[in-house]
């Protein structure tokens, strides 16, 4: 983990590149919770924030690239984390805002968005705050 200087101030700062495929999921399964739990989340917002995680993942893991590789960054700002996924697409297709998928994500991570860069990489980014509002 490495400290960086932004406009918000230092921060810390986590990226975790894996091959874009489910069966490394729980890996970023297990960052999310540890970083979350290191900003002192509740077991609940954990939990929330691990699935929003894997959700995003998933929906990425969709339209991957095959072979290719699906990045996780982490920030840590204050009292939230934002994680931001990302993964070379073959369509460039922002997720749908409409679906099942999406309305979860907005219920467990709070702030959920996304964006899709020239190269067709789309990234699905989650800022999660603690004591941040969850549906339960």
């Amino acid at each position: 983990m490495s400290q960086i200087d932004s406009d918000l101030g230092v921060q810390d700062f986590v990226e975790v590149r894996l091959p874009a495929a489910g069966a490394y999921l729980s890996v970023l399964r297990t960052a999310t919770a540890g970083l979350a739990a290191r900003l002192d989340f509740t077991l609940d917002e954990i939990e929330d924030l691990r699935i929003a995680v894997d959700e995003a993942c998933a929906i990425l893991l969709q339209q991957a690239v095959p072979g290719s590789v699906l990045s996780c960054e982490f920030r840590l700002v204050g009292d939230s984390l934002k994680v931001t996924v990302s993964a070379p697409t073959t369509d460039g297709k922002a997720p749908e805002r409409d679906t099942f998928a999406w309305t979860v994500l907005s219920a467990l991570a709070g702030e959920v968005d996304s964006s899709v860069a020239e190269d067709n990489t789309v990234s699905i980014s989650l800022h999660k705050k603690r004591g941040g509002s969850a549906a339960h």
